[in-house]
């Protein structure tokens, strides 16, 4: 063991990994298992005085620093080589108060842990569409999810934020407190310093949902994205609907002889009176001839793990993403024919709808950039280790990607991958992105928190 490696295990109460311990190749691994990052280092914090003593570590010794939370960014921000990961994971305690409808979450959580909390007080808070997903990322980046359209995106939904700072201070920014801060943390990703706590407002979900899928050939594929069109024009704020176009997968609910078959999905998540949902979404689910319909009442913790086996950790992805208003037909026409062209039974073609309380928090309220769109598109490559030819899927990717260019109108920010810097830019826009880069000046002038969607001090690319 080195002079400097037993330095930082005096500091911290957590479990320092460093390589060649028997845990490392696992502690180093995340959900993109395209991504192979080894770092000097790996500090799995037990609470947030390691994590200050972990910053202060890196800044010390002049080590490149990531952050850890669920560890699911595409882009794999949460390794970096040869430096130290300061890592959340273990800190995943809950603290929900039903009285008040707040919960306190540590930032290791994933969202099934703050699920089965929250539910337990029949409370939830917008959070994803994959369980497995850690609560700081998608948080710090806005947060869509099955509720927004009736709740808000995550970070709407934010009541404070525990931060240690790049010169290892604590802070508790709020509306009230460093509000401005609070304003960057909610859409402006990691780009401030470490959250080690999330204080959110929560709101009566279920315990059941109206939800489930309608499935239709790829063949029916235009006429099925303008009846979700026409649907979620003058939809009411409790539906949450995804348009989803892939290959059939082999889940359990989807019967043997559809594996494999090119199909559009409509994903439903009805978060009001079951009755209600019911005639809502009768029109969708008499149009046309589904292959299958699986929508019933069904618990929501349930519902938020329907697209968890399709997604699993150590896959290999890749995408890209537009932010889109409403479908016309030639961006309709694209999309279909982009999607059958699909290389990998495990890539798909997400549509998430937008609106409802997502548009009316208005555009200044946060980071978060580009309330008016109507859609996000998320593009998502996916094959397995030892594919002969991952090269394929990626140029699929991008030949969609490019396609849909004249209709795009901006990215979220967490569906960027690595992109270059004034991708990240261009996503906020230049107004968002100047007043952002101004905050990191103050909190991070020397851009110590720089393993993310990188907001440089000096506001350039």
């Amino acid at each position: 063991m080195t002079v400097t490696s037993r330095c930082l295990l005096e500091r911290v109460q957590g479990r320092v990994i460093l390589p060649g311990d028997p845990a490392y190749q696992d502690a180093r691994r995340v959900w993109n298992g395209d991504v192979d990052r080894r770092p000097r280092a790996i500090v799995r914090c037990a609470g947030v005085e390691d994590v200050v003593q972990a910053v202060r570590f890196a800044r010390e010794r002049d080590l490149p620093a990531s952050v850890r939370g669920g560890g699911h960014a595409v882009a794999g921000h949460a390794v970096c080589d040869d430096g130290v990961v300061i890592d959340l994971s273990a800190m995943t305690a809950v603290r929900v108060d039903p009285a008040a409808r707040t919960a306190r979450a540590q930032g290791g959580c994933l969202y099934r842990d703050l699920d089965r909390q929250t539910q337990a007080a029949g409370l939830a808070v917008t959070g994803g569409i994959v369980s497995h997903t850690g609560i700081g990322g998608l948080t710090l980046g806005g947060g869509i999810g099955w509720l927004m359209r009736r709740h808000g995106l995550a970070a709407d939904n934010l009541r404070s934020c525990q931060v240690v700072t790049a010169g290892g201070e604590v802070l508790v920014a709020s509306r009230r407190r460093h509000p401005e801060l609070f304003w960057g943390l909610r859409g402006g990703g990691g780009n401030f310093g470490v959250v080690t706590s999330f204080e959110y407002d929560l709101h009566p979900v279920g315990p059941t949902v109206l939800a489930g899928m309608v499935l239709h050939g790829i063949d029916d594929g235009p006429r099925v994205l303008r009846r979700f069109r026409d649907l979620v024009a003058g939809a009411p704020d409790e539906l949450g609907v995804v348009a989803n176009l892939r290959l059939a997968p082999p889940l359990p609910q989807v019967p043997a002889r559809l594996h494999g078959t090119p199909v559009v999905s409509l994903v439903v998540c009805w978060a009001g009176p079951i009755e209600q949902g019911e005639e809502v979404l009768r029109p969708l689910r008499a149009f046309g001839r589904p292959l299958l319909d699986t929508v019933a009442p069904r618990p929501y913790l349930e519902h938020q793990r329907l697209f968890d086996p399709a997604f699993p950790h150590g896959r290999h992805y890749y995408w890209r993403s537009w932010k889109l208003p409403p479908l016309g037909d030639e961006p309709i026409e694209v999309i279909v024919a982009h999607a059958a062209r699909i290389t990998s039974p495990f890539s798909a073609v997400p549509i998430f709808t937008l609106g409802g309380a997502v548009a009316r928090a208005g555009e200044d309220a946060s980071a978060y950039p580009d309330r008016a769109a109507a859609h996000d598109l998320n593009i998502v490559a996916a094959w397995e280790a030892g594919d002969p030819e991952p090269a394929r899927h990626v140029r699929w990717v991008r030949d969609f990607w490019a396609a849909l260019r004249p209709y795009g109108r901006g990215v979220y920010v967490n569906f960027l991958s690595d992109e270059p810097a004034g991708h990240v830019q261009a996503a906020y826009g230049q107004a968002k992105h100047r007043r952002l880069a101004t905050l990191k000046r103050h909190f991070d002038p020397d851009n110590f928190f720089r393993f993310n969607h990188n907001i440089p001090p000096s506001g350039g690319a």
